[in-house]
């Protein structure tokens, strides 16, 4: 691996400002750092869009054909939160590898785990096939989707944001999180060229497994470019120098569980409109409106590069004002952006795309500060473990059945549930915020 030692070109400012946040005495290459988030990042969140989207275009006619189309979408939604609930095991199964095997096990592990389960998944027979066994693979593949995910945390986000000046925490915050909007961008590109370009039986024949193998290649890309960085002994002096090592869940639990819970609650507004946006509306507009599924993609690919700008911007709002006051913020445009949720989603065309766009601009502002806000809350000891697990719980709580829940509750009682439950977000992401300042004012 090449490695830049020395000095760095003032000519390129990425680099160069990423330089001052880690330090001049390090051996890796800081721009290096930085790619390797955004890399890393953005294959995840590409298989994590493939399978949503699969969720609410594919799986129920492949999967759940005995079932009427609502009730087969409900169905792949309870499917699709398995990955979540198994996410925290997989989170302490990789803490016990990387302490026993290290982190180039542990990363190589993981993601050769996500490769093969999204590859899997491509070549699962249909309901049709092999009747309910088709299910039962499904959600064991799913399962082994949570259990990679959880083992790809390589802890570049955290080195990234205890080294960052205390005026940059923001905008180094933020750079973890565009791996979000860019997943979701080739993942949503590539189901609106392919629904676009087959006709319906060919989509749901043989078209939908594609995106699953471009899935499975992305990953083998993404193992390569992190492992070139992991495996550096410089990489692994800066880690531990930072003491960003593993502990065991279970001691972290004990020790700082009101920690996880409120860095979990803190990120809750945000979370909760991550799957209100990309994977809720596409199933409801295949439902209940006549709009083309393939230019609503191309609206949510809008968006999405709309969340990413705003991502970037929220790097420097929060420099300005602090990451938990825009955090704070961001919660109550959230809860009055609920308030329109439901006139918007059923406003037709127009209602619905202004409802997308305005809804993933928020989802950028807010999300870019999401992960981490109060994760200076842990002692460097857990701060490694402390950071993947409160993401995880995150998750869990916040997004995980945001489908599921928004797509029953709406279906049967009326869209203003999907209010209620963006307000619920808001409402915890404030009160967590409270609280931790509460716990603050006390230690002070």
């Amino acid at each position: 691996m090449t490695t830049s030692i020395g000095t760095h070109n003032s000519e390129s400012p990425p680099d160069s400002e990423i330089a001052r946040a880690v330090g001049a005495d390090t051996h890796v290459h800081p721009g290096e750092i930085a790619v390797g988030v955004v890399i890393g990042r953005a294959s995840e969140y590409f298989d994590f869009f493939v399978y949503g989207i699969a969720s609410a275009l594919v799986f129920p006619a492949i999967f759940f054909p005995f079932a009427d189309r609502l009730t087969g979408t409900l169905y792949a939604f309870a499917v699709f939160a398995l990955a979540f609930i198994a996410r925290p095991f997989g989170t302490a199964l990789s803490m016990a590898i990387q302490r026993r095997y290290g982190r180039e096990a542990k990363l190589t592990s993981a993601l050769f785990l996500l490769g093969t389960s999204t590859a899997g998944i491509a070549f699962l027979p249909s309901y049709a096939s092999i009747g309910p066994a088709a299910i039962v693979l499904l959600s064991l593949f799913r399962i082994a989707q949570g259990v990679a995910l959880g083992g790809t945390w390589d802890g570049l986000p955290s080195l990234l944001a205890l080294n960052a000046p205390a005026n940059r925490r923001g905008w180094y915050a933020m750079l973890g999180q565009l791996g979000a909007p860019v997943g979701f961008i080739v993942a949503g590109s590539l189901f609106a060229y392919l629904v676009s370009s087959l006709t319906s039986d060919d989509f749901l024949t043989w078209g939908w497994r594609y995106p699953f193998y471009v899935a499975f290649a992305i990953n083998v890309v993404a193992l390569f470019a992190r492992l070139r960085l992991v495996a550096t002994t410089e990489y692994s002096r800066l880690l531990d120098e930072r003491e960003l090592a593993p502990t065991g869940v279970i001691e972290l639990g004990r020790s700082q569980g009101v920690n996880i819970v409120i860095g979990a609650f803190a990120a809750l507004a945000s979370y909760a409109l991550f799957h209100i946006v990309t994977i809720f509306p596409l199933s409801w507009i295949t439902l209940y409106s006549d709009q083309s599924v393939s230019q609503f993609l191309v609206v949510q690919i809008i968006g999405a590069c709309l969340a990413a700008l705003a991502m970037v911007a929220s790097g420097k709002i929060a420099d300005r004002i602090g990451r938990r006051m825009t955090l704070g913020s961001l919660a109550v445009m959230i809860a009055v952006f609920s308030g329109f949720a439901p006139t918007l989603l059923d406003g037709g065309a127009f209602g619905q795309d202004t409802f997308i766009l305005v809804g993933f601009v928020l989802l950028g502002l807010s999300y870019g500060q999401a992960q981490g806000t109060v994760t200076s809350n842990f002692p460097a000891k857990y701060r490694y473990t402390g950071a993947a697990l409160t993401a995880d719980v995150a998750w869990l709580v916040g997004a995980a059945f945001a489908p599921l829940v928004a797509l029953g509750l709406s279906a049967h009682f009326g869209l203003g549930y999907v209010s209620v439950y963006l307000l619920s977000g808001a409402a915890c992401t404030l009160g967590a915020l409270g609280l931790n300042r509460a716990i603050e004012q006390q230690r002070d």
